[in-house]
């Protein structure tokens, strides 16, 4: 019987079984050699399990060198291996040819910024609006850019400049309502902000119209237009909103959807021995190879790991993963009945559990993870590896996950319902919509591993 070992492996990395997705690729590959779909494929396995990557992209490349994502993976793996300067050059000459693409920008910024060139990480952004100077999308795409590392005054500078080039258009003037609002500049509690939009109807709009509202004390509007959005695809952006509404309303719906008491946060003692701390945490310091938290991220005053950890083929990494996802199972299990339409109890619970990220964090003195919420999980994650000693952390509650405290530009002057003192080996749970953070350390270092369970559909 002739099988398709493409098809087998791209089902299995579908599944996570990323060593059989990589058996059957390399059969794949090996079948069909100048197959550019198989090449890639492996190519990129390879990449998301850790491995030596580069050679397996050099041949793809020959295949399909004109694949955007082919280059954007390769030049990832370049510089996850240490060729950081090469991956700049392939995607600098790549960008030269092909200036309007954007995902070649932004891995180009985000790139030098995880390697510690954050004065000229939008370079290439710079250089090719010079070249294309009436390209909307390209200068949307660096406001956007910009408005993400909150470099607000850059952004707000960059708006202006577009406007006087190209005249105000839909896209440009929601990029300088929302730079205002959220920048704390001179209108950013004015209620009538986003009149001049108001027909607009946009998600990513209406999150910057829903905190410009909590902002400006409109909590009933703010409520308003994210209960708008809590049967849709988007609701995981808008439930934190809807959570942080509800308690200063005092409306008991925030407990429907928090849990009473937190009683959706649950810490579990994985029952790691101390030789399986240290042996996972020597792993997971060597793969701390950033010299920046990358843009997006919530860390400040430490690093964040690339890819899915627990794709690794470290035995400690995957021991470990398959004591969490009995822990989750166990969670899981003993969650309240299922409740339509609750973020976290609505989902069924006998599909098998699958990662949408994994990662490990490592704070230095000063770190911490600022107030966010993790919108494309269903059930987020700490589990605690490497603790400062007391007197290094600082007074309690220093080094401390906390739950439920409004994120502090918006003003609203909601402190923390729940919190955990960090233990190592203990496994922290709760659902991805709640509110998070913890409190900066003054000494020492604080190593966690994370991950996001996928929402089953």
């Amino acid at each position: 019987m002739a099988f398709n070992w493409l098809q087998i492996g791209l089902a299995k990395r579908d599944l996570q079984d990323m060593e059989g997705a990589l058996e059957a690729l390399e059969r794949a590959v090996a079948e069909s050699p100048t197959n550019p779909v198989s090449a890639f494929a492996y190519a990129q396995v390879l990449f998301e399990t850790g491995r030596n990557a580069v050679p397996a992209f050099e041949r793809a490349s020959a295949l399909d060198p004109a694949n955007p994502h082919l280059i954007r993976t390769h030049t990832a793996a370049l510089a996850a291996e240490g060729e950081a300067e090469r991956a700049q050059s392939i995607l600098l000459d790549t960008l030269r040819q092909h200036p309007q693409w954007l995902d070649g920008h932004k891995s180009l910024a985000t790139l030098r910024v995880a390697i510690g060139r954050r004065d000229d990480f939008d370079e290439s952004y710079r250089r090719a609006i010079n070249a294309l100077p009436d390209s909307l999308s390209l200068r949307l795409a660096h406001v956007h850019l910009l408005s993400t590392a909150r470099a607000w005054d850059a952004a707000r500078a960059c708006v202006h400049e577009a406007i006087n080039r190209l005249g105000t258009s839909r896209g440009l003037e929601v990029a300088r309502l929302s730079i205002e609002s959220e920048s704390n500049g001179p209108k950013s509690q004015d209620p009538n902000l986003f009149d001049a939009v108001a027909g607009v109807a946009d998600p990513g709009l209406d999150l910057c119209r829903v905190r410009h509202a909590f902002r400006c004390g409109a909590i009933d509007a703010a409520l308003a237009r994210a209960e708008t959005y809590r049967n849709t695809s988007q609701a995981r952006l808008f439930w934190p909103y809807l959570s942080l509404g509800w308690r200063l309303s005092n409306n008991p719906a925030a407990a429907w959807l928090d849990g009473v008491e937190d009683a959706f946060v649950r810490a579990i003692d994985l029952g790691l021995s101390p030789d399986e701390l240290a042996q996972l945490a020597a792993s997971l310091r060597d793969l701390h190879t950033a010299q920046a938290p990358y843009l997006e991220q919530s860390v400040k005053g430490g690093t964040q790991t690339d890819r899915q950890l627990f794709f690794r083929p470290i035995p400690i990494l995957q021991r470990v993963r398959e004591k969490i996802k009995d822990a989750v199972q166990t969670y899981l299990e003993t969650l309240p009945a299922p409740h339509e339409g609750h973020p976290l109890l609505t989902s069924p619970r006998d599909r098998p559990i699958l990662f949408e990220g994994s990662w490990s964090v490592l704070l230095k003195a000063g770190g911490f993870h600022s107030v966010h919420t993790h919108p494309m999980g269903w059930i987020s994650s700490a589990l605690h590896i490497d603790m400062p000693s007391e007197t290094d952390a600082g007074p309690a509650p220093a080094g401390y996950l906390q739950f439920g405290e409004a994120p502090p530009e918006l003003n609203l002057g909601l402190g923390p319902t729940h919190q955990l003192a960090p233990k190592a080996g203990t496994l922290v749970l709760f659902p991805s919509t709640h509110w998070h953070r913890t409190v900066p350390i003054e000494a020492g270092e604080r190593l966690s591993l994370a991950f996001d369970i996928r929402q089953p559909a």
